[in-house]
């Protein structure tokens, strides 16, 4: 039996960024993964597939550019799923490559296996070959993240009635398609097949989606959507999936209003990937979803040598905030300080269009009594926007109106996920308005919209909040929030 400093079961973003950061601390790391490749989830089926077939169907069908040139504009008349599926395996495999470099330089040994835990240091691997072997670790991360819900009363046939990870494997481009949740992965996959011209039906039984973003940028994301003859059907769930005789699928929703489509993505929600663990012999115990409690500044669980990070430990359930949960748990487990996160981190969301969003919403704001403004720039207020050819977009910002400072960014648009960073930056610096008023943006750039958006609020605000007095205690109470 081999004894190792730190072992992460899962080589997703948490995992390989925990066991990178363990082996550069000079621990004897471990990483065991059951996929056939490292990578995990993120690579996989989940955040690398998904962003790359976005990205590929904005390019084949020319998306970009119909504001020039009309919605009947295409690069490629007739795509298919070889299409999309041969920039994927490109894509999966130079990820796949950089991650086995990364564990080589760092002397990082990997298994492929799957692991299940005979006590709380000791893990039993059945590794792709049939033999078995026992390791022991001194602290042990979960970092195994998530699977698509599939509940017992929906016909799955892995053909029209899918789920997401099955998405990537349909062998042609449906002319329709009905989605079974808007959540964040619903909705991803509903837009991108929207742009590649499917009638897309979406089925929530919510009476709204995507509640934790800001709600102009719903409104306005939700406009869109619409304005291209996507159907949004709120407040009603799907009580029945069927397939038809003619192969067509039949969604009977709860107030008895029928929905016909070529292929049904069930996509209501993902389960923590904790079944095969056998958490039970190391004293843990996940919750109806599979999710497993943790430490918020250190992602203990509640056995002390034991640690979870990544999707399953549950919102935010990004690759980017999981690679930090790692890193973080990877420093604790070795015995090295760690700095508490950032208060305020990016949401991306990769839909079309984008969304992104940091800090308050306008909601948040309102609950916490604080005083506020907002200002808002539409993307084709700026050069760039002309450009590009962009009729849709905005950028939203909230401000205090004691202390000035940014509370809040929320982008919807063409290049939402990487405009937001400057307004993470300002956020977690606690910057003001001032920033944006008297700094200088590149021209002509999407990022002028910050500027826009600054002279906005700071017209809206007046001379009254210029003149605030910083030792006003108010102003200091709400700096300390």
């Amino acid at each position: 039996m081999i004894q190792y400093d730190f072992i992460v079961i899962g080589s997703g973003p948490a995992g390989r960024r925990a066991a990178i950061q363990a082996a550069k601390l000079g621990s004897k790391v471990l990483v065991v993964e059951k996929g056939t490749r490292v990578g995990g989830v993120s690579v996989h089926t989940g955040t690398i597939p998904s962003k790359t077939l976005r990205e590929t169907a904005l390019n084949l069908t020319g998306w970009r550019e119909r504001g020039f040139y009309g919605r009947a504009y295409r690069v490629k008349a007739e795509i298919s799923s070889e299409d999309l599926r041969r920039r994927l395996l490109i894509t999966l495999d130079h990820e796949v490559e950089v991650l086995e470099h990364q564990f080589s330089r760092n002397r990082v040994s990997h298994i492929r296996g799957l692991a299940h835990f005979l006590d709380r240091n000791t893990l039993e691997i059945e590794k792709s070959d049939g033999e078995m072997m026992q390791v022991r670790g001194t602290a042990i991360l979960l970092a195994i993240g998530t699977k698509p819900f599939r509940p017992s009363n929906i016909p799955f046939d892995h053909d029209k009635i899918i789920d997401s990870d099955e998405l990537l494997e349909i062998k042609d481009i449906p002319r329709s398609m009905i989605v079974v949740g808007a959540g964040v992965i619903g909705i991803e996959y509903a837009t991108i097949y929207s742009a590649l011209d499917t009638a897309v039906t979406v089925v929530e039984p919510r009476t709204s989606m995507l509640d934790f973003i800001d709600r102009e940028i719903v409104d306005d994301f939700s406009y869109q959507l619409r304005d291209r003859n996507m159907k949004l059907l709120f407040g009603q769930s799907a009580d029945k999936i069927e397939r038809e005789p003619d192969g067509r699928c039949k969604v009977t929703l709860s107030n008895g209003r029928t929905v016909t489509a070529e292929m049904v993505l069930y996509a209501a929600g993902r389960m923590g990937a904790t079944a095969a663990l056998k958490l039970e012999n190391a004293g843990l115990q996940a919750d109806a979803r599979g999710r497993i409690k943790v430490n918020p500044l250190t992602f203990q669980t509640d056995v002390p040598n034991i640690y979870a990070a990544g999707d399953v430990v549950g919102f935010p359930s990004l690759a980017s905030t999981a690679m930090e949960q790692g890193r973080i748990a990877a420093r604790h487990a070795i015995g090295v300080a760690t700095q508490e996160p950032p208060q305020f981190f990016p949401y991306g969301i990769y839909a079309v269009p984008e969304i992104s969003t940091c800090g308050l919403t306008e909601e948040e704001v309102k609950d916490r009594n604080i005083a506020y403004e907002c200002g808002i720039a539409r993307f084709r207020e700026t050069s760039r926007g002309h450009i590009m050819g962009l009729d849709h977009g905005m950028l939203k910002m909230i401000f205090s109106m004691k202390t000035r400072r940014l509370l809040g960014v929320h982008i919807v648009g063409e290049g939402a996920t990487e405009l937001i960073h400057i307004g993470q930056a300002v956020l977690n610096l606690k910057g003001t308005v001032d920033y944006f008023v008297e700094n200088t943006f590149n021209y002509p750039t999407l990022a002028e919209a910050y500027k826009i958006a600054g002279l906005d609020a700071w017209n809206r605000m007046g001379e009254a909040a210029v003149e605030a007095g910083a030792d006003d205690p108010e102003i200091q109470q709400e700096a300390a929030q």
